[in-house]
This record gives structure tokens, sequence and C-alpha cells, in this order.
């Protein structure tokens, strides 16, 4: 049987601030990529979003970004691969603790923004990221985008890789996704975009702007928590991939939630 992991951006909340519907989202995932503070999220966030995802029994990853929280980590930021190395370590271990003070695990590390899309072109960044997931545990997961620098970064590392595919983004021909500052950049019907989901994982094709099909891997696909019609979405999606009798489980061998 076809298996597919589904996994959504979540703990995004901080202080005051409330982004998306963890709760319910939670309900149909398999897989959270949780905030780490430096985009989003803070202290109290991860700990009560690493407790919602284990009482649900969704794997726990980590979800480092560049160190912009006005921004929501999405400006690109010139950093050094030695900085990138020491933001994602710093992020994943904060994570890590939470997980170890509730007795539960981090299965996987996804980056956020534009750290992942920089690492999607940049060799150096993407060998940076890999190297610090691989320092601080050989174990866990790394997510990048299908066919990336950071998924090809992974792979060298000896790490396990998930080839990530985005269910409410277009694509451009070179397989990148189109910039959030273009107007076509989002997909807003959520019928066309599970109808490209579900070819995605049987077919491997997924049509780019210019209408030409490009091949794509579809281990996980995201769906964005913090989106208006985020639960919406994920509940049409969910219902879908089990129609289509895929089997929706987190990627890898590792037993630990």
């Amino acid at each position: 049987m076809t298996t597919v992991d589904l996994n959504s951006d979540l703990g995004e909340s901080f202080g005051a601030y409330t982004i998306g519907n963890d709760e319910q989202v939670l309900s149909f995932i398999s897989s959270a990529n949780v905030a780490c503070g430096y985009h989003a999220g803070d202290h109290n966030v991860m700990m009560k979003t690493v407790k919602e995802a284990k009482q649900q029994g969704v794997s726990i990853g980590a979800h480092p970004g560049y160190q912009d929280l006005a921004g929501f980590g999405r400006r690109a930021m010139n950093v050094s691969p030695e900085e990138v190395f020491n933001l994602v370590t710093y992020q994943i271990g904060a994570l890590k603790g939470a997980a170890a003070a509730q007795g539960a695990w981090v299965h996987h590390v996804k980056p956020h923004g534009a750290l992942y899309n920089t690492a999607a072109k940049d060799s150096k960044v993407a060998e940076a990221i890999a190297a610090a997931v691989k320092a601080v545990d050989a174990e866990l997961v790394l997510y990048g985008l299908a066919g990336s620098e950071l998924v090809k970064a992974g792979e060298a590392a000896g790490l396990t890789v998930a080839q990530e595919v985005f269910a409410d983004r277009t694509y451009q021909p070179d397989g990148s996704l189109t910039p959030r500052t273009e107007a076509n950049a989002m997909i807003h019907d959520a019928d066309i975009a599970v109808d490209r989901v579900i070819r995605m994982i049987k077919e491997q094709k997924v049509e780019a702007v210019d209408g030409r099909d490009i091949t794509i891997q579809a281990d996980t696909i995201c769906v964005h928590g913090d989106e208006p019609e985020a639960l919406h979405f994920v509940q049409k999606l969910r219902e879908r991939i089990l129609q289509e009798d895929i089997r929706i489980e987190r990627v890898g061998a590792n037993e630990h939630v």
C-alpha cells in the first residue's frame, strides 16, 4: 500500500498572539513541525504543542527558522553557513528539551520559511542544516523540498530524508515554490489542491505555473496551519487520501513519538 506523511507547521502562537488552529489540525495529521521561538512560538507554546501532539500520537518535529519574529521568518537574511549551523542546533535543542521534559521524542527537523527556501537552492546553507541535524541527533529525519539541495545534503550526510511537497502552493518549472510575493503563489481552491496532491502521490507529477508537468516525489505533504481555511482543507485532504487507499503515517522507522 502507498503511504504518505501529512505534516503541518504548528506552535506558531507567541505571547498574546494566537496563530492557527493547532488542536484541531493535530487530529488530521501524522507529523507536527513545532516553531522553536525564532520566527514564531515561545517556551510556553512549545511545551503546550508538544503535549498536545504527544496526546494525539502525532510525531513531533523541530521547525527552526531565521531569528526574525517581526517577519515571521519569511524574509531572506544574509547569514553565514556557520551561523546557520548554530541557529539550527540551538532551536533543535530547545524543542528536544521541551519534549524530554514531557516524555516525548523529537522525530524530525523541517526548516521554516526563508531558511527552507534558501536551503533548497544554496548548497552551503543546505549542508550547514544537514550537519546541524546530524550533530544533534543522527536519527532525526530531515524534511526538505522535493528534489532540492537540502534533500541532497541530507542524503550525503547519511540522514533519513523526507521529500516534501506542498498542498496549497504552486510550482515553478525548476521545481521550486512560487514566491509568496507573486499573486499566483497560493492555491485557494481546495478541490484543485487536493487533486494536485493525489496526482503528486500516485503519478509523481505536478503541473508548474507554465503548464508543463514536472517530476516530483511526495514522501510528506505540508498543509499550512496558519492559513484561514487550514482546518477545512486538511479534513478534505485527509478524507480524499484515505479514499484513494493511501495510508497516512510518519516517515522513517523511528518508533518514538
